[in-house]
């Protein structure tokens, strides 16, 4: 393998490290990421996690501020407003799509994906009660699988990205949406149901209820007036 194509694959090993991390909470909103810190974490060079970071930026999960450095996104309760709605309208035209040109392959590949969500522990068993990352995953892999038979690779692309910024918001505001009376699993089996149905009309809708369901948990977590709070914090130490 040449010199060139191992430092490329090292750069997207680190840059898919950093991206599981951040969607895990490793870091608060606004925090800095300090390339000193996470090159001894990685081991790696600082190149690297430059390049790693670079590529994030342009994921959304992380943020360029000139002369500062890289930092993890701040919370906004307007654009996780406007991030459900584009991926709900985006969802709905994808799984239309979806729907008709989906052949058996996709009906099995999307029925195992769902049998992985179901099977994967949703909660930690600790008292904070955090969703598990291998839960996160299935629940992205299982949504991902939805849309892959739409055959629209810029609209599987946008819709990654914005389960990637979801998935953040979820992340942060996740001890508070346990106290919600959600059927969550209920309601990925109905989604399933509706797509194997081929019925894109009761499918979109499901999703549209899903996502907005899941922004109210977030709107009413608090989670934004808490991160303000440790930013100030931050400032006077």
């Amino acid at each position: 393998m040449s010199k060139s194509i191992e430092s490329e694959t090292l750069s997207t090993q680190i840059r898919d490290s950093l991206r599981d991390d951040i969607l895990a909470g490793r870091w608060a909103a606004g925090d800095k990421l300090q390339l000193v810190a996470l090159t001894k974490h990685y081991k790696t060079s600082s190149t690297v996690i430059r390049e790693a970071l670079t590529r994030l930026v342009g994921d959304r999960l992380v943020v360029l501020k000139p002369n500062r450095g890289f930092f993890v996104p701040t919370l906004s309760l307007d654009e996780i407003k406007d991030i459900t709605e584009l991926r709900c309208v985006s969802e709905e035209f994808g799984i239309g799509l979806a729907v008709k040109r989906g052949d058996l392959a996709w009906e099995s590949e999307l029925i195992a994906a769902h049998h992985t969500l179901e099977r994967t522990p949703y909660r930690n068993e600790s008292d904070n009660g955090e969703l598990t990352e291998a839960w996160d995953r299935a629940h992205q892999a299982f949504h991902a699988k939805l849309l892959e038979a739409c055959g629209v690779p810029v609209l599987i692309d946008l819709a990654s990205t914005l389960s990637d910024l979801a998935q953040l918001y979820g992340r942060w505001a996740g001890r508070a949406t346990r106290f919600m009376d959600r059927d969550i699993a209920q309601e990925h089996r109905d989604i399933l149901a509706a797509a194997l149905d081929r019925n894109a009309d009761v499918a979109s809708g499901l999703l549209r209820t899903h996502y907005e369901t899941t922004l109210q948990a977030i709107l009413k977590s608090g989670v934004e007036k808490e991160t303000a709070e440790r930013g100030l914090e931050k400032a006077k130490a």
